[in-house]
């Protein structure tokens, strides 16, 4: 047998099987996560420092969610989404984490108090979002835009409803927003509305009422 037809027979063989441990991972996480109550997903560099500004901020950020009522749900891994776990933990909240497996093993945090593994990055992305009341959204790399893009993607092709996506840092993200304007805007592949799908903050005490003013928002109009 060729080395191609070993190749696919072998993805005929594993494909199925595949397909059960997908399905494992989707039922495993709407059973842990389903009694959560509302909950914020922070997402971020896992490169941030304790000793940095970010890091700090999302902390705090963390916190004063806790305490206006909401669980923490972040990656799982260190900078950004360590500091989010930590900061639940210190007000006593939720703390929860989600973890990927990678080539590069990405080692949970200690400040996790409900831990998910996933093999599969869609999965782990239907928990971000479904268990979800707000996006709070830290510098970060490729990681986090892709999380962020995802995010602004569905609210805009409506495969999903309105919710905070939430910038943190305006300066950090003044170039891209900047170009979104200039360029992408400019080329009409976007709508001007589609520019408020996010929000811009620069205090944790900011985040915190984007959130609250969009849900009271939203009540009154329902």
């Amino acid at each position: 047998m060729s080395k191609v037809k070993k190749i696919t027979e072998d993805l005929r063989v594993e494909d199925p099987w595949r397909v059960f441990r997908i399905m494992a991972e989707f039922v495993d996480g709407f059973h842990e996560l389903s009694e959560i109550g509302p909950a914020v997903s922070i997402f971020g560099s896992a490169r941030a420092k304790p000793s940095g500004k970010w890091y700090k901020a999302a902390e705090k950020t963390a916190q004063l969610l806790v305490r206006d009522g909401y669980a923490v749900i972040t990656g799982a891994g260190p900078g950004i989404m360590e500091a989010g776990n930590k900061g639940a933990c210190k007000a006593k909240g939720d703390s929860i984490g989600l973890n990927i497996h990678l080539p590069f093993e990405q080692k949970p945090n200690p400040y996790i108090k409900n831990l998910l593994e996933f093999h599969y990055f869609f999965c782990r992305k239907v928990m971000f979002v479904k268990y979800a009341k707000a996006f709070v959204i830290f510098p970060g790399g490729f990681g986090t835009l892709d999380e962020f893009f995802e995010s602004i993607t569905l609210i805009q092709t409506r495969r999903m409803g309105k919710f905070p996506v939430i910038l943190y840092g305006s300066d950090y993200w003044a170039g891209l927003i900047d170009w979104l304007k200039k360029a992408v805007l400019k080329e009409d592949h976007i709508d001007p509305e589609d520019l408020n799908i996010f929000t811009p903050a620069d205090t944790p005490q900011e985040v915190v009422k984007a959130i609250r003013d969009f849900y009271r928002k939203n009540k009154k109009n329902g």
